[in-house]
């Protein structure tokens, strides 16, 4: 149909966190539903459970609840939640724009590097042509994974803005790295 904007339907659970739009991603089980359940109780918006409509809108995605699911929410052990009975309405978006997808993987051998700390499991992804950051988060014991979520939502704004916190800490620690060098010059350099 011409005039009909490109658009795919995926798995997952989209949410709205401090307004980024999040697509919650991962294998079945892997926990998706009980950490929407979580940022929902810390007051953020479902916008879809399971299946997500996205259709691309120029240089941006917006994601949307096909209308039989619009509000629902399942969750293993509990069966399906009317989230806007359980929460408020404020707690139900119809439809946001698509920030970030984060990918929630199952614990395995952990991998740890130097750089994986410091810039994180970052990568990117395309839907619709579009690249969007993608952020892999192992689910390990202890984790808390909805400040986790929170935080790389208040994070990719900054990044939006043009400021990282990795390029911060590297140019910090090049300028005392500079003064140390510098210090040890002066040093030489007297008598």
């Amino acid at each position: 149909m011409p005039g009909t904007a490109p658009s795919v339907t995926l798995h997952g659970v989209f949410m709205r966190v401090h307004g980024s739009g999040v697509l919650l991603t991962g294998a079945s089980g892997v926990g998706k539903s009980e950490l929407a359940l979580e940022l929902l109780a810390r007051g953020h918006q479902l916008v879809a459970d399971d299946a997500v409509d996205f259709s691309r809108r120029r240089r941006f995605i917006v994601g949307r609840a096909p209308r039989l699911l619009r509000g629902f929410l399942e969750a293993r052990s509990l069966g399906i939640l009317n989230i806007a009975k359980l929460y408020g309405a404020h707690s139900v978006a119809g439809h946001c724009k698509l920030d970030l997808v984060l990918r929630l993987e199952a614990p395995r051998v952990i991998w740890d590097s130097g750089l994986e700390r410091l810039g994180g499991r970052r990568s990117s992804t395309s839907i619709l042509d579009i690249e969007l950051p993608e952020i892999t988060i192992p689910i390990r014991l202890g984790h808390n994974l909805a400040v986790l979520v929170e935080a790389a939502c208040r994070d990719l704004q900054l990044r939006n803005r043009g400021y990282r916190a990795d390029d911060d800490l590297i140019e910090r620690q090049a300028r005392e790295i500079r003064k140390q060098e510098l210090r040890e010059e002066r040093k030489n350099d007297t008598p």
